[in-house]
Order: structure tokens, then sequence, then C-alpha cells
């Protein structure tokens, strides 16, 4: 079924990759399935960010030189990047590339991603989704539970 058809539900867990590489796609893709993502995949920019604005993706995973030749060309990483985080709360972001040190915090900020992955560490991809969205999930817990208590002025 195409995916600007199909029906999510609220229990899906929906990721976007954006990655070009046949074989890293395949590999992602897998994990993802694996750990019961139900998975879409964007082959161009114009389709990343179009479903990225439609739908609260719970990750939004990209290849560094996904639709590009280079990491500069690529309008779907430099359009998330300008983004403010108040328009993309929903998703954790992982950038895959061969020039990253994985979990590299300083490399993950300059690329505005919660994450980065070198392409060479995919057999520990899933440990590291698990952990990033935990630590993510467990961050924004607390950040909600602050703003409703200041909202009641607690």
């Amino acid at each position: 079924m195409p995916a600007d058809l199909e029906l999510l539900s609220s229990t899906d867990r929906p990721p976007l990759l954006g990655i070009s590489t046949a074989e890293l796609l395949a590999a992602c893709r897998k994990v993802l399935e694996q750990l019961g993502y139900k998975v879409h995949h964007a082959p161009s920019h114009a389709e990343f960010l179009s479903r990225f604005a439609q739908i609260p993706y719970q990750i939004a995973m990209m290849e560094d030189v996904f639709d590009a030749a280079s990491a500069l060309e690529n309008r779907a990483l430099i359009s998330l990047q300008l983004m403010p985080m108040s328009q993309r709360p929903h998703a954790v972001s992982f950038l895959l590339g061969r020039s990253f040190q994985t979990l590299n915090p300083m490399q993950a900020f300059q690329q505005s991603v919660h994450a980065v992955v070198n392409a060479a560490d995919l057999d520990k991809l899933p440990q590291i989704v698990q952990n990033v969205t935990s630590d993510n999930d467990l961050f924004y817990n607390i950040f909600k539970d602050a703003q409703t208590r200041m909202a009641q002025g607690k």
C-alpha cells in the first residue's frame, strides 16, 4: 500500500527514512522493523519534507548524502537543521554517514540532530536507537511535567 494511503493507528510507531544507499536503507529498515516500527521511506528531499510536515514521526533517520552528491547539497538535512526544535519535538533525529564518530555529542550538536552514527556501526544500531529514543523520552517527560507545573502555578 502506498505510504500516502497507508493508515496509521495510535499504536503505530512511524520512523521516516531519508536514505539513498540501498545497503544502508535495507539495514536500517530491517533494524527498525525488528524494533516494532512501521517504516516509511522517502526517496527525495521534497517527499521527505512533505511527509515530515504531515505526520508526527517518532524517528527521522537520514543519510548525510541523502539524494545528494555531498552533505552540503542535502536539502532535507539543511531544512531540518534550520527548523526550530518547537516544530520537530516529536521526532528523534539520527544522521548516518561515514565521516561521523558514532554517538559523538559534538558532531550531533553541530548537525542539529539527536545522534550521529557511523555507517560502519550498523551492527550497533538497535541498541543506539533504543538508548537515544529512551533518553529523549525521559528528557521530554521531565520537560512536559515542568511545563504543566508552571502552567498550574506550582
